[in-house]
């Protein structure tokens, strides 16, 4: 969820540089030329225990905010394949910094999820287990690193594939959906529930630990405060329910849960990912993972739809991508940052079934049928989308090699031309000179 424009300070860190693998000429491995957009090769790994292979493709593309044009991207990303040694466990995940140290968090987070999570000798007898405890180790981690997360932190939404059973943990309000063959059809189906104040199991969670639970409008005295009813994220999610503590204007978080956030977890935000499952049958073609900022315009449905329109994953990212930032501009004047890995499932031919099921929650029962705002998402041109993306590209970072077989980025940031008659306002510096600190 995205914060209220203007209303943030003290967000943006200074740049860092980061670099991805490139699979190109690895044996293996190998994938074809450079994309024209994307400047990736198309990366395909086996999972030789059930004899199919995916192949995948991702992409970061730094939001674009008039009032701080230098913003660099708090989104990052990590895959590592052969996870732990072995030829058939692999892992993607995407990570969505906020707040003033966010980039720091983001990064810091996506490399200690990982390690906690690969040094656990029990991820694969226990791998619901093993994925809390490596976030609730992580956050503690970061909460003791020099890195000030008293008001910063990153949502994560996480896929391990092992063997044909995914494993997906989620904290916070990123996203991730599988595509399942239906007929004629394929249909959207959410592997993640987005953790924030519009369910009813997290605001009466929240609230028991002492949030006060209000809009920014609320907050402000434009509305009355005792309304406890902001509908859906479908029609109010220009002005979603946040978290504050009691006698004070922060943090604003529009999620509840996330690594980090050091202050909104006396107030209940917290760590503690869900985890759900599903083993994998020849009807199930293509999974996505993405931050929010893919979908708070267009709906997972769309998303999927978008994406099967393509037999390469690295032009659906492209099309994708692109017409969440069209539809950002659109509707707000600026972007969220986007990242998406789209992975392929190909030649899975077992005759299993497909049984979906949870740590904590029935992720089943919440599949979408609409974005987090609903604003013409259901009639998404797949080509206008890639032609936006063309046109508000200057460059992409060229992938770097990096031990491990491990993809990982720190968010190479993408310079996007200002929409006309924009003028740029001073950055707010300072936490006293602003009257609401909203995490983004």
């Amino acid at each position: 969820m995205g914060c209220v424009h203007g209303k943030c300070c003290s967000r943006y860190p200074t740049p860092s540089v980061g670099g991805s693998r490139d699979y190109g000429e690895l044996g293996p491995y190998s994938a074809q030329r450079k994309h024209i957009l994307t400047q990736s090769s198309l990366q395909f790994v086996p999972v030789p225990s059930h004899n199919f292979t995916l192949e995948y493709s991702v992409l970061t593309q730094r939001g674009y905010y008039p009032d701080s044009p230098d913003k660099e991207n708090q989104d990052s990303f990590c895959i590592r394949t052969q996870f732990q040694g072995s030829p058939s466990v692999h892992f993607f995940g995407v990570y969505d910094g906020h707040g003033e140290f966010g980039t720091q968090c983001s990064n810091y987070v996506k490399d200690r999820l990982l390690e906690n999570l690969s040094s656990d000798f029990a991820l694969l007898e226990d791998p619901v287990k093993a994925y809390t405890s490596a976030f609730l180790t992580t956050n503690n981690e970061l909460h003791q690193n020099e890195i000030d997360d008293s008001l910063s932190g990153t949502t994560a939404i996480t896929v391990l594939v092992i063997g044909d059973t995914l494993y997906v943990a989620n904290v916070g309000d990123s996203r991730a959906v599988l595509a399942v063959k239906d007929g004629n059809r394929v249909v959207a189906e959410d592997l993640s529930s987005d953790q924030t104040p519009f369910r009813k199991d997290e605001y009466e969670r929240v609230k028991l630990c002492g949030a006060r639970v209000l809009s920014s409008d609320q907050v402000e005295g434009h509305k009355d405060p005792d309304i406890q009813n902001w509908g859906d994220e479908e029609s109010h999610g220009d002005d979603p329910p946040r978290l504050w503590v009691q006698n004070g204007m922060v943090p604003g978080a529009a999620f509840t849960r996330s690594v980090g956030d050091e202050l909104a977890e006396t107030i209940g935000v917290i760590a503690v990912p869900e985890v759900s499952t599903v083993q994998l049958t020849p009807n199930h073609l293509f999974f996505v993972v993405a931050s929010d900022g893919v979908f708070e315009f267009l709906s997972s449905q769309t998303v999927v739809d978008m994406a099967a329109s393509y037999s390469d994953p690295r032009d659906a990212c492209a099309a994708i991508a692109g017409e969440s930032y069209k539809l950002w501009l659109e509707h707000e004047g600026r972007t969220d940052d986007i990242t998406i890995i789209i992975v392929q499932i190909k030649g899975l031919s077992n005759s299993g079934t497909s049984g979906l099921g949870s740590g904590e929650i029935n992720v089943s029962a919440v599949t979408r049928t609409k974005s987090k705002r609903v604003k013409g998402a259901s009639e998404i041109s797949a080509t206008t989308g890639l032609d936006v993306y063309r046109s508000v590209r200057n460059g992409f970072s060229d992938l770097q090699s990096c031990p491990q077989h491990v993809v990982s980025t720190k968010s190479p940031a993408i310079v996007v031309p200002s929409p006309a008659c924009q003028t740029p306002i001073a950055l707010v510096q300072s936490l006293k000179h602003c009257s609401i600190l909203i995490i983004i």
